[in-house]
């Protein structure tokens, strides 16, 4: 291997790596985190073979972190953020000091000093940032009530974890010298709260005005390339000057970044060009997790990992449950949160990195962190997959009553025949809706935005939410009786498989698809829509008419001679 393009090495190692162990983990059935693991295992230092820049990995992942956090920051506003407040704030610290406690009674067993132990607990106490917002992508969860308190249980994690990182050593200090807390301790907890605190002011107040504004100027030179890149220059950047000039994470400053530009029309746009971005450095970011990974440590010191596991995936995860339980929320909502946090990542190696170089936790409880992190990140899909199984099994009418209030709204079979089925209700599919609505029209709409779901709920309408590629979705939506099936999705590839699906089931419906590309004009064509609608095509065909109209009449009448 050639040793003089490091960056190179790592990203063509790593991702095809990657890509090849994530298909085999599909294959399998499970989920292809645990193929991104293992393809960062193979090229960590620890095993034989080709090994990865293990310094430069991290700082890709670091990239992968920023960009999935400015995407959430995209579609959770403000108003979601302060409606969980009083779940979050109270319920992350006490689950944070739950784990940390577990974590120093751990370090008793051990025969590990006290600073060790607390410096430990902490490591275990806080969640992945990646992991758990995959998790809830996957489930389509993001945008529904349990993933909003998920989310903000997150967001003040990290502001705690940005606390501990600048008085770790501080305190480490004052523990060492055996004084009572010091002027300082309380100067360097003062000043790194209204260093959050002016942050978060000013993205609030100067944020919400400057960053859409840039990005509509952008917009407006029409250029695609230039627009990209202000997206991404404003998310890096924006992460980028929060930790310098505020010492705030990488990932609250892009997640912030992403909530002033929510409100201004550019978001989806700006969430569509990042998305390629935000997958692949995200998947970089558990190659570099599984290359911190010695295995060894499995055989060294089973029961040392099997006790560091527990508190992890059973001790916080219980703490969470509880907290959550107090504030009257259901058994769904609770189970969801808990599992959610059932794993540790990002804050986990940077604490345990600062403990080793302060001298405040040993090389073996760094390497049992490590082992935990890895090994909670490979069981939380399945632990998600146990999840939905017994949520989809339990039939209890309270719980069902506790998720009305909560919006999370059963679905069942709708009552309706020869209607219009509608996948999508974005821009081109709300001016249909709107058309078929005004026509008496009987209409079905699917949907997989929790919020575009709810507000056709309020109004009446027709909906069922998931991906119309699931036949249980189009059989909830009555694929079965429908008249016409009506694809507005942006994405080509994808309708092409909800019309094979619909084909398969139903010979006779009428299908008619939308398309941006000729290539996907074939692909849906061949899978059988009756028609496939490309947008550039009707352009020039409206206008060609509008042209040839306006000849028309202003055709000169003829001149006698």
């Amino acid at each position: 291997m050639h040793h003089a393009t490091p960056l190179i090495n790592t990203i063509v190692g790593g991702l095809v790596l990657a890509f090849l162990l994530g298909m085999l983990a599909n294959r399998l059935r499970i989920s292809p985190l645990v193929g991104y693991l293992a393809a960062g295992v193979l090229v960590g230092p620890f095993t034989p073979g080709f090994v990865a820049d293990t310094s430069l990995a991290p700082e890709l992942a670091e990239l992968g972190v920023i960009l999935l956090m400015f995407g959430v920051g995209l579609h959770f506003s403000l108003k979601d953020l302060m409606s969980v407040k009083h779940i979050a704030i109270p319920g992350a610290i006490a689950q944070i000091t739950v784990a940390t406690l577990l974590g120093m009674l751990f370090s008793r067993f051990m025969d590990w000093p006290l600073l060790n132990g607390l410096v430990f607990g902490l490591c275990l106490s806080t969640a992945s940032t990646v992991v758990l917002l995959r998790a809830l992508e996957e489930r389509q969860l993001i945008d529904s009530r349990r993933g909003q308190i998920a989310i903000g249980w997150l967001i003040v994690e990290d502001l705690v974890m940005v606390l501990t990182l600048v008085l770790m050593p501080a305190f480490g200090d004052m523990l060492g010298s055996n004084q009572a807390i010091s002027q300082e301790l309380w100067t360097g907890l003062a000043i790194t709260i209204g260093k959050v605190v002016a942050f978060i002011t000013l993205m609030i107040v100067v944020g919400r005005r400057v960053v859409p504004w840039v990005l509509a100027k952008t917009a407006s030179t029409g250029s695609r390339e230039l627009f990209t890149l202000a997206v991404l220059a404003l998310a890096l950047g924006i992460a980028f000057g929060a930790v310098e000039l505020f010492d705030v994470s990488f990932a609250l400053g892009a997640f912030f970044a992403g909530v002033v530009l929510n409100e201004s029309e550019l978001s989806h746009r700006a969430a569509h060009d990042t998305l390629p971005l935000r997958d692949a450095f995200a998947v970089l970011f558990f190659v570099s997790v599984g290359m911190l990974f010695d295995p060894m440590i499995l055989i060294k010191e089973p029961l040392a990992v099997l006790g560091t596991l527990a508190i992890i995936l059973f001790g916080k995860s219980a703490a969470a449950f509880i907290f959550v339980k107090l504030f009257g929320l259901s058994n769904r909502t609770s189970l969801t949160i808990s599992v959610s946090l059932a794993q540790i990542g990002e804050f986990a190696f940077i604490l345990a990195g600062l403990g080793i170089y302060l001298g405040m936790l040993s090389e073996q409880g760094r390497n049992l962190v490590l082992a935990g992190a890895i090994l909670s990140i490979m069981i939380n899909p399945l632990m998600f997959a146990l999840l939905e199984r017994y949520l989809a099994r339990d039939d209890n009418d309270s719980e069902k009553d506790h998720d009305k209030i909560e919006a999370e709204v059963a679905q069942i079979p709708l009552e309706i025949c020869h209607h219009v089925l509608l996948v999508g209700y974005g821009r081109v599919g709300s001016l249909i809706g709107a058309k078929l609505n005004q026509a008496g029209v009987p209409m079905v709409v699917v949907e997989n935005t929790r919020s575009r779901v709810d507000a056709l709920r309020e109004q009446g309408i027709n909906v069922v939410l998931g991906n119309a590629a699931k036949a249980e979705i189009m059989s909830l939506a009555r694929l079965d009786c429908a008249r016409w099936l009506l694809l507005t999705i942006p994405n080509g590839f994808e309708a092409g498989e909800i019309v094979a699906l619909a084909r398969e089931k139903r010979p006779d419906l009428k299908i008619v698809a939308r398309a941006h590309y000729d290539d996907e004009v074939t692909y849906i064509a061949d899978r059988g829509a009756t028609q496939v609608v490309m947008g550039e095509r009707e352009i020039a065909n409206s206008m060609i008419a509008l042209l040839q109209l306006e000849m028309q009449e202003a055709q000169p009448e003829s001149c006698p001679i």
